[in-house]
């Protein structure tokens, strides 16, 4: 039980906030209060409770409920009462203990876990009052929307979610109810549709990975702090304990170098062979790093094809290589002669084991290296803590893939974003990954999943029956849809598990990230309503349809606003303090353009026409969100390859990035929406303006190696 003449300090400590005229430090001083008096309630009944017939076995779980009640009293009392931390942190803290502290059914509580919990309730019930939130102007649009919240139930994991949609420029970071709570913008520092996924560090920073292979660190405003560009990066990063990064890479090995290490020559293309390698580079100064580590499949190759080959040996017996034969014969088998040999889509470090997580897509596995061997080490097969060098100490997915078992055993398709779930959260220490269900090798399962697995460690080893798969033989946990079909997304997307149980998954190619339930239940979905920084409308989300592998595969629809990842952090996450967090709109809650740009078609009101430009230009201005709206009537489709240029003259130049001082601008290229017959053979670009006061702006068009076709200038100012 809490001590009241160990609390006293603090109380008055907390409640001289009140000359700071602020709530926070009045509702924790309450809280504190009556924590202190039901706490003091409950030990004086507890003193005189009659001693238990089991043996005291229900003494011991009446005082575990207790004590559980006790630690979310204190919790929510030591998060009201932190005067340093971000407002809005404190507040998603306080609601995300709050839920966990005041469950929606208590019948079946304690009596006195029960006062503790009606007390804490009482003072949970007024977070919302006293910092004027009011969720209920924020409802989901429910299930038959198409964008934006579509649904926000009891049980949600409160927190706050950072995702990059495709082709926009920008990095979203929103809070619970879908409001912006911040976003990064690259400006001109790199083309608009080369963007990958971003990842928030302890200091308030991103790091995040250009598609173009560029790894960048960049400042809260936008100021790129680190890049490193000095090979072919790809796909995904990791930051380490010790501050280096972990990164993926590709290199090439020609025709003439894959049959020497064994490849049948009937499968590898005239071009050679893409294969991926890791890499782990330490940071120097303000662009570039060292290479301190670095691992290869290429020196951990077997096969059965050419016994004149050193590396020529039974696939069975050896599941700690990789066939160098088993990708390139079954995708030639699907007349998919194929380049990109592996496909890594993810990395993953497990600090405990010093071990790393690989899952090269296109062997529809999973796999796992030792990260301790040096470096040289890990050219061999001895060495580290695993005594195997660089080879594979663990491979699940595809035991054909070492011919331990045929598609009838296959677990994996494809799979993206296969990691260990941290320390401290449900199942810690399993295995999470998307199951994407799609592959050109043999079976396809044409269905998405998320799949936990337990993996056998033993120490630094990872135990196998001889003559056998590696065990699991299936997941202990998996996620898929009621009908099974109805959740398919077979490229990109992701999945990672939340401090209450819940799992958060990401459908890259409809842009959409949801949380579910350990029992399945759908309880948070978020679709990102944004193309190219413009709104989307409804029926207007599919814009392309690709194959893969054979004709027989049916289309894969992806949207405008695919994406790659997301990701979730609890509010208490160190780099929101960093952040000023204070909401602002709902991306989804834009005008709606198409109507807007279907009315201006009818009337033919198109706004003023500007000197010297050949297309009609429309400033809008409601509700203080300036867009600017480029129209050309009956384009053809050169048209539609048109590329237009706009700098931002901001009021207050302190508003732009650094990197952007001295042009006195920031900068954004973008080019003409191909939106098809809705809107009557119509070309349109739409740009939304940073939400800082902007003075001017000047835009234009150009083309590649031509320069600058025209261009003019627009005072905001004098816009009514």
């Amino acid at each position: 039980m809490l001590n009241l003449a160990a609390i006293a300090p603090r109380l008055a400590y907390i409640y001289s906030g009140q000359r700071q005229n602020e709530c926070l430090p009045r509702i924790a001083a309450i809280c504190a209060v009556l924590a202190a008096i039901a706490l003091a309630i409950l030990g004086a009944i507890a003193d005189h409770s009659p001693a238990h017939a089991d043996g005291g076995a229900s003494a011991r779980s009446q005082a575990a409920a207790d004590e559980t009640a006790q630690a979310h009293a204190q919790r929510i009392l030591r998060i009201l009462s932190d005067r340093h931390a971000n407002n809005w942190v404190r507040y998603w803290q306080a609601r995300y203990a709050c839920d966990a502290a005041v469950p929606h059914d208590t019948p079946d509580a304690a009596p006195l876990d029960r006062v503790l919990l009606t007390l804490t309730a009482a003072i949970c019930a007024r977070i919302d009052a006293r910092l004027g939130v009011n969720p209920a102007a924020y409802p989901p649009r429910g299930e038959d929307g198409n964008e934006g919240l579509l649904l926000s139930e009891p049980g949600a994991a409160l927190g706050y979610t950072l995702f990059t949609p495709d082709e926009t420029g920008y990095v979203y970071l929103i809070d619970p109810l879908g409001r912006i709570a911040h976003e990064w913008h690259l400006g001109n520092a790199f083309s608009v549709n080369t963007i990958g996924h971003a990842n928030l560090l302890d200091n308030g920073n991103l790091l995040m990975l250009i598609l173009t292979g560029i790894i960048l660190e960049i400042d809260p405003r936008g100021n790129i702090i680190w890049q490193y560009d000095a090979a072919r990066l790809h796909h995904d990063f990791l930051k380490m304990p010790n501050g280096n990064i972990l990164l993926l890479a590709a290199a090439r090995k020609t025709r003439e170098q894959a049959i020497a290490a064994g490849a049948n020559p009937e499968f590898v293309r005239k071009t050679g062979i893409d294969y991926d390698y890791l890499v782990e580079v330490r940071p120097t100064g303000a662009s570039g790093g060292e290479i301190i580590w670095e691992w290869s499949p290429w020196d951990h190759l077997i096969q059965d094809f050419d016994p004149s080959k050193p590396n020529y040996g039974a696939i069975a017996e050896h599941p700690e290589l990789i066939d160098i034969n088993f990708v390139l014969e079954t995708a030639y088998n699907s007349q998919y002669r194929i380049l990109d040999w592996l496909h890594t889509n993810a990395i993953d470090y497990n600090p405990e084991l010093d071990q790393i997580m690989l899952s090269p897509r296109h062997f529809s596995e999973l796999w796992i290296i030792d990260h301790s061997p040096t470096a040289e080490d890990a050219r061999g097969n001895n060495g580290g803590n695993g005594g195997m060098g660089g080879d594979l100490l663990y491979r699940w997915g595809n035991p054909r893939a070492y011919e331990h078992g045929d598609v009838t055993d296959q677990r994996l398709f494809w799979q993206h974003q296969t990691h260990w779930i941290p320390p401290g959260l449900p199942g810690a220490g399993n295995i999470l990954l998307f199951n994407n269900g799609l592959e050109f090798p043999g079976y396809k399962r044409y269905y998405s999943s998320v799949d936990e697995i337990i993996p056998p460690v033993d120490g630094y080893r990872y135990h196998r029956n001889e003559d056998a798969a590696y065990p699991p033989a299936n997941p202990t946990w998996t996620y898929a849809a009621e009908t099974p079909a109805n959740f398919y997304a077979p490229i990109l997307s992701g999945a990672q598990r939340l401090p209450n149980g819940n799992t958060l998954i990401v459908d890259g190619p409809e842009g959409t990230v949801f949380q579910v339930t350990p029992n399945g239940r759908t309880a948070w979905k978020y679709i990102v309503p944004l193309h190219y920084h413009i709104s989307l409308w409804q029926n207007a989300r599919t814009s392309a349809w690709l194959t893969y592998g054979t004709l027989e595969d049916p289309p894969i629809p992806v949207a405008k606003n695919r994406m790659y990842r997301a990701y979730w952090y609890p509010p208490d996450h160190p780099g929101l303090q960093a952040l000023d967090l204070t909401p602002g709109s709902r991306l989804a809650d834009y005008p709606d353009l198409l109507d807007f740009v279907r009315a201006a078609i009818i009337t033919g009101d198109f706004g003023e026409r500007l000197a010297n430009a050949p297309y009609d230009i429309y400033l809008d201005n409601d509700g203080g969100q300036n867009i600017l709206i480029y129209f050309m009537r009956h384009c053809a489709a050169e048209d539609t390859r048109a590329r237009f240029f706009l700098h931002i003259f901001p009021s207050d130049t302190r508003d732009i990035p650094d990197h952007r001082q001295k042009y006195g601008f920031n900068n954004m290229d973008f080019r003409f929406v191909d939106r098809g017959k809705s809107l009557d053979g119509l070309c349109v670009a739409i740009v939304p303006l940073p939400l800082y006061p902007v003075e001017r702006i000047r835009t234009g068009q150009f083309v590649s190696g031509e320069g600058r076709l025209w261009q003019t200038e627009i005072n905001l100012n004098e816009q009514p």
